[in-house]
């Protein structure tokens, strides 16, 4: 497993992380670990410091939003690139990820092929080497 980029996906689908952790370790060689809640989802970026957490806005309990303003106000966490993955096709949506530092903003549903690519791009910029 070294040199695999770490990802943290955050998002209550449990059948939609499978999907994305599956098709991600097959085809993008990453190693992939999810959390179907957004506390969850918050202690183990804390605990394991992904190289780059993929989140969903729309969750019961905490909303992405909520999930990546306490992630940025972390130092633990504060430099870990966030994309959002979601269903939310809003532009106000996506001004708030931007506002709240999120790296990209991708809509469901999203091909294996640009999620990897986007993906690639923001651990480059973070200069995290593949």
């Amino acid at each position: 497993m070294a040199g695999r980029k770490r990802i943290l996906l955050i998002d209550d689908e449990e059948d939609f992380c499978f999907f994305i952790k599956q098709n991600l370790m097959i085809s993008g060689g990453f190693l992939v670990t999810y959390a179907t809640n957004s506390d969850k989802g918050i202690s183990l970026a804390k605990r394991y410091s992904p190289d780059l957490i993929l989140l969903d806005i729309r969750m019961p309990k905490r909303d992405g939003f909520a999930v990546l303003k306490t992630l940025k106000e972390n130092p633990k966490t504060l430099s870990i690139p966030i994309i959002m993955l979601t269903a939310v096709k809003d532009d106000g949506a996506r001004l708030e990820a931007s506002r709240l530092y999120g790296e990209d903003y991708l809509t469901k549903p999203v091909t294996i092929e640009e999620l990897k690519a986007k993906i690639n791009t923001a651990l480059e910029r973070k200069g995290v080497r593949r």
